[in-house]
């Protein structure tokens, strides 16, 4: 697509200052919270006279890039809209009958505007502070009742990524769970989409993914499974019956096998819970509760097991525990099992969750209520049956009569002519095969849809109805909480939202200083159009020539990001920044094999690198061996070569995050690139921080050969209290040819190329083909409106404000790490092991203190335990940054009182935060310090609490007891009686 300029941009050699000054009506200054003025008292302190002094002293010479990016003009915020309104406007959504795991639904208005498109919500982080993220806790407990009740089996997790990646994690538990066999079995009926990932999954682990043949009895009568998996209603829609799925059940757990059932959540509103006939885990996607269909994602996966098998659930739990006070509270369980701490042990490197379509999920279940989802599943099957009935009188055969809302038509030889029709008449059918057409009908599939649905087949709908649920029978009730029962009308409703985003401490409220993180504006203008129905309501399997918007889209994102970094090609595929590191490296494997070096499957990891890397190493069948790093915070060269040498045969590639993951811009990167390709191996850079790049060097002219990128954190896509998230991966061109692709034939790649059906090179990382593309119109926006000088402003920005919070604090928190002239990057970590030796006070402690001061805490203890890692990110204004500096400080002159033991260790402000209003208003008082200073600590008790800033928030709940939590894991909602105070 063609962008056409509002204005001119000024230079790209220009400094960050200029630039900002030339643009001073344009989205880049808006987006930059650091205006001239403020910009030059932060050099000030610095002691430099410009940004560009900054950059020269901070950014090694040999990885500068010597040209401007080459992007178009920037469009202004109003150019934006209209580009993307044009767009969303060349896709032609029609009613989506397609199935295969995506469904047409209706998200109730009250939840589109006050979580989907609020703020409160979007921009919340991912809640490892409890404290300050009761509200989407519990919502997220909404979401794992939701599921824990309609599967029947009693513990379910807080969302993965999509019902294929679900699917490949529950086949990684089985495995770890029965130490017998080597094959995972799935039914012929799986969606194909899950088949794929599963296969492209278990060929790095060394998995046998088969699907079977006949009947599952049978195959597991032949098959050394260690798991199987029943897609029930199945992809064709065909139900089995309840004996038919007991007997899999028995015959696979008579071979010492589990049984994994991929299921429909509305479907289960009507029919039989999973557990009921044996299944131990249930997957699947909450998409049709309430979720817009985005041409994929993002969507909530979700997973839920027996009694047994908690412990080994991948990603969150969200579980119950008591804070300080005794108050019941929520918080995550479990937290250890997480890739961060396992690191190369690590049996799953999921990182991000889809929080954001969680919660959406949740509330559609708890508007709707158990007795409103039994309405709306009862209808879609009366009106499948309704279709059939009218098909089968106009002489035309299914392919079953036992489904929940899907059928498969034979139409001999017709099968595109039917496809075509219907299009024309504004539906979008599944075309099987040349003699079948599958439908599906989803909940906004209204009397008029259907009856264009039976025109088309030159029948008349009537009420008359053909088709069961194959004797299927809900036995169990679901949605017994108060919760799912209260809240009926719109205003209930509205005041239950509100009640939880008040809860909560998201970007709306105040700056989440969090290091690695990038938590940075999110403006209005990138989010607005993801509701447009053009990208709202696509089906992922449209027919391409009704995605145009979309292609066009996605084409040209790919294009830029591909300038920005360097790269011959980016996939935006992998839907979450641990996906697109899977899918790097195993485009580094399969470039290897392709070569016949299959024994290259050792992965160099420096000691300091995100836990994902190592992880997601461990997923791609390779073997982690670990890099030392120097007291500066580098990667030891030395101990690189020693182990290069020691495994030069086997050396596949070397995982490096850059800048480093310790916040700083490391001189030897280059020469690190070269020793790795003079072994034969294959340099991956981590793009986490690839915000502390972008527009000054490029990854890909630096020596590396594949990076993921996080697109919820250098490019704008909110996180959502903790997903969704992006990571698309972009590769040199001798790695292009192993980038994901994907097996629906009616999809083709953006190269113009479909797919044959073969087996592909690498396969899909995500369910659908372009990932969560409903949340790419937001990146779009952000380069679209920021232009190569707003991006590289930004990045300038971005190191400017690291670079003033360290020199402000260096006096009063020693600064771990630093490059050339004891300059950062774009973070710095401050090291509070001193002064826990003095004074005892934790890490903890000033994380649970700063809620208090009315701050999110900074990154704790990563890359290195007892430090906080701050990221002020170039959105923040000089104001909100000199309040955090100011609350760091005041924090520092706290636990001066507790080393000179006028507070005691024991008593102080700081173990016994935070302070929640029903403690400061207590009659009872009886700490050391008073209650203007635990609840006040900037002493102003009424009016703002800083210049420019709101009324103090307070957080709900006191300190959580996490070891509790442990001990006592409950992972549904708590009792009724739990409300009553």
């Amino acid at each position: 697509m063609a962008i056409v300029t509002d204005s001119p941009a000024p230079s790209a050699t220009a400094d960050a200052g200029d630039v900002l000054t030339a643009t001073a009506d344009g989205f880049a200054a808006r987006h930059i919270g650091v205006g001239p003025q403020d910009r030059q008292r932060m050099l000030d302190v610095l002691g430099l006279s410009s940004v560009q002094e900054l950059v020269d002293r901070v950014l090694p010479e040999q990885i500068r890039t010597r040209a401007p990016l080459a992007l178009p003009q920037p469009l202004s915020e109003d150019g934006a809209r209209v580009a993307l309104a044009e767009l969303a406007a060349r896709n032609r959504p029609c009613t989506a009958m397609i199935g295969l795991g995506y469904h047409g639904t209706l998200t109730p208005a009250v939840i589109r505007r006050n979580v989907l498109e609020d703020p409160s919500w979007y921009t919340a982080y991912t809640p490892y502070q409890p404290e300050i993220s009761q509200g989407r806790l519990e919502a997220l407990l909404n979401f794992q009742t939701v599921v824990s009740d309609l599967t029947g089996l009693p513990v379910a997790g807080a969302s993965l990524l999509d019902e294929p990646t679900a699917a490949a994690e529950a086949m990684a538990l089985a495995r770890r769970s029965v130490k017998k066999g080597q094959v995972f079995l799935m039914d012929a009926d799986t969606l194909p989409q899950t088949i794929a990932v599963v296969q492209t999954r278990a060929r790095a682990l060394g998995i046998e993914a088969v699907v079977a043949e006949g009947d599952l009895v049978t195959a597991l009568q032949t098959t050394d499974a260690f798991a199987v998996l029943v897609q029930t209603p199945g992809a064709s829609g065909a139900l089995r019956g309840f004996e038919e799925l007991s007997a899999v059940a028995q015959k696979a757990h008579d071979n010492g096998a589990l049984v994994v059932a991929a299921c429909d959540l509305l479907a289960l509103t009507i029919t039989a819970d999973v557990a009921s006939w044996g299944a131990d885990i249930a997957v699947g996607s909450s998409q049709r509760f309430g979720v817009p269909l985005f041409y994929g994602g993002p969507h909530a996966a979700f997973m839920s097991v027996r009694e047994g098998l908690q412990r080994s659930l991948p990603g969150r739990l969200v579980g119950v525990s008591v804070d300080a006070d005794g108050t019941s509270a929520y918080r995550l369980a479990l937290q250890t099992r997480e890739q961060h701490i396992r690191r190369e042990k690590a049996t799953s490197n999921i990182c991000t969750a889809q929080v954001l379509l969680a919660v959406t999920a949740a509330m559609y279940a708890v508007y709707h209520g158990p007795d409103g989802l039994r309405r709306i599943a009862t209808r879609l099957h009366t009106d499948a049956t309704r279709v059939a009935a009218a098909l089968q009188q106009a002489g035309f055969e299914l392919a079953h009569t036992s489904f929940f809302d899907t059928l498969q038509v034979r139409v001999p030889h017709r099968g595109r002519q039917v496809v075509a029709a219907a299009r024309q008449a504004g539906l979008h059918l599944r075309p099987v095969d040349p003699d079948t057409v599958g439908i599906s009908i989803g909940e906004d599939t209204g009397e008029h849809e259907l009856q264009a649905l039976c025109e088309v087949f030159g029948a008349t709908l009537s009420e008359r109805t053909s088709g069961d649920l194959a004797g299927q029978v809900r036995e169990r009730e679901f949605l017994t909480h108060p919760v799912f029962r209260t809240h009926r009308s719109e205003t209930q409703m509205l005041r239950y939202l509100r009640s939880l985003s008040d809860r909560d401490f998201a970007l709306d409220r105040g700056m989440i200083p969090l290091g690695s993180c990038t938590m940075k504006l999110n403006a209005t203008t990138e989010m607005e159009p993801i509701s447009l129905p053009g990208f709202a309501d696509l089906h992922p399997f449209a027919p391409v020539e009704d995605a145009g918007g979309y292609r066009d889209l996605v084409a040209t994102l790919e294009e830029w990001l591909a300038e920005v970094t360097g790269y011959a090609r980016v996939s935006v595929q992998p839907n979450a920044g641990s996906q697109g590191e899977l899918a790097g490296l195993l485009a580094i494997r399969a470039y290897h094999r392709s070569r016949g070096e299959h024994e290259r499957v050792v992965c160099l990891i420096p000691s300091s690198a995100h836990g994902t890397n190592a992880a997601s190493a461990v997923m791609a069948g390779m073997s982690v061996v670990v890099v030392r790093s120097t007291a500066e915070g580098t990667v030891d060269l030395d101990d690189l070569r020693a182990k290069i040498e020691a495994h030069r045969d086997r050396l596949a590639a070397i995982m490096v995050t850059y800048p480093s993951t310790h916040g700083v811009f490391e001189e030897t990167i280059t020469e690190l690139c070269a020793a790795v390709h003079e072994a034969g191996g294959q340099v991956y850079v981590d793009g986490a921080n690839l915000n502390a790049l972008l527009g000054l060097a490029k990854p890909g002219e630096i020596g590396a050969d594949v990076s993921h990128l996080n697109l919820h954190k250098t490019f704008c896509i909110p996180h959502g209290g903790g997903g969704p998230g992006v990571g698309p991966v972009g590769v040199r061109e001798h790695l292009a040819p192993f980038l994901p692709t994907h097996p629906m034939t009616d999809v083709p790649s953006l190269d113009g190329h479909a797919g044959d059906g073969a087996a592909p090179a690498v396969g899909p990382v995500s369910g659908a083909p372009y990932g969560s593309a409903g949340i790419l119109p937001i990146s779009w926006a952000y380069i679209a409106m920021m232009g190569a000088d707003g991006l590289r402003a930004a990045t300038e920005q971005a190191v400017l404000s690291a670079n003033y919070v360290a020199a402000r604090l260096a006096q009063h928190y020693p600064v771990l790490y630093a490059g050339r002239g004891g300059l950062v990057a774009h973070e710095c970590i401050l090291d509070l092991r001193p002064l826990t030796r003095s004074s005892g006070i934790t890490v903890d402690d000033v994380a649970k203190r700063l809620v208090d001061y009315g701050f999110h805490a900074p990154t704790m203890s990563f890359p290195v335990a007892g430090t906080l890692m701050v990221e002020p990110t170039e959105s923040e204004d000089l104001a909100e940054i000199d309040r955090f500096c100011e609350a760091m400080i005041g924090i520092r002159r706290e636990i001066a009182r507790v080393e000179t033991g006028e507070w005691s260790r024991e008593d102080n402000p700081l173990v016994n935060a935070p302070h929640t209003l029903a403690r400061v208003t207590a009659d009872e008082w009886t700490h050391a310090y008073s209650r203007t200073v635990a609840g006040y600590p900037t002493g102003r008790r009424s009016g703002p609490v800083a210049e420019g800033r709101g009324d103090k928030y307070w957080p709900p709940v006191a300190r959580i007891d996490q070891a509790y939590g442990d001990r006592n894991l409950v992972c549904s909602c708590p009792p009724p009686e739990a409300f009553e105070s």
